[in-house]
């Protein structure tokens, strides 16, 4: 074996530890964050969460901003990877709207979009922050509004899908924010199957 085998051998156990490493760091920042708030929420203790050295911690992500920003991305990533998932389960024929909805729906529920709200309400008085925030959450937005056009099987080039489409995760969005303090799901599903209702007959005139 020659020398640099053996080098590329050891660094290979040695990249797959810090991977491991950085992940578990990432999800424990969105636990700590939906969990305990902005504020309250800092590298030393994710590091303690996490079961990693603050100095571990510190060699990924410098500062506290860099840990939340990429933990938001991160897990954002993951729930996209979820989406598509499950999207390959939904049913077809008339349940499909709402199976599309409460999946959707699902997006916003639990632990990412608690932190997320987090980061977006310190991003509202933080400048420099707000300029990071943005663009990720652009991107994630296009992300979902791209995967609910192609799950619901529309044609944005036809008047008015588009902003059916917008109304679809503005309302979806809200009901995310009443479950924030009590558990609203009973009442979202209700408003869910109703909403199905409505664009399934709105879409069916063709808007």
């Amino acid at each position: 074996m020659t020398s640099s085998t053996r080098v590329t051998k050891t660094r290979e156990p040695q990249q797959d530890r810090s991977r491991a490493t950085q992940q578990r760091l990432l999800e424990t920042a969105v636990e700590c964050l939906a969990e305990l708030g902005w504020a309250a929420t800092s590298v030393g203790l994710v590091a303690e969460r996490a079961g990693v050295s603050r100095g571990a911690a510190q060699h990924h992500f410098p500062t506290r901003e860099a840990l939340f920003m990429a933990a938001v991305d991160h897990m954002g990533e993951q729930r996209g990877q979820e989406l598509r998932g499950q999207a390959a389960e939904l049913p077809d024929g008339p349940d499909r709207t709402l199976a599309v909805l409460e999946l959707i729906s699902g997006f916003y529920i639990g632990p990412l979009f608690r932190a997320a709200l987090q980061v977006w309400v310190t991003a509202s008085s933080d400048e420099a922050l707000r300029a990071k925030v943005i663009p990720l959450e652009a991107r994630f937005g296009r992300e979902v509004h791209a995967a609910t056009v192609e799950l619901l099987g529309l044609d944005e080039s036809v008047e008015g899908v588009r902003e059916t489409v917008m109304a679809t995760l503005d309302l979806v969005r809200g009901l995310a924010l009443a479950d924030i303090l009590t558990d609203d799901s009973r009442r979202r599903t209700q408003v869910l199957r109703q909403w199905a209702s409505v664009l399934d007959q709105t879409l069916e005139m063709g808007v």
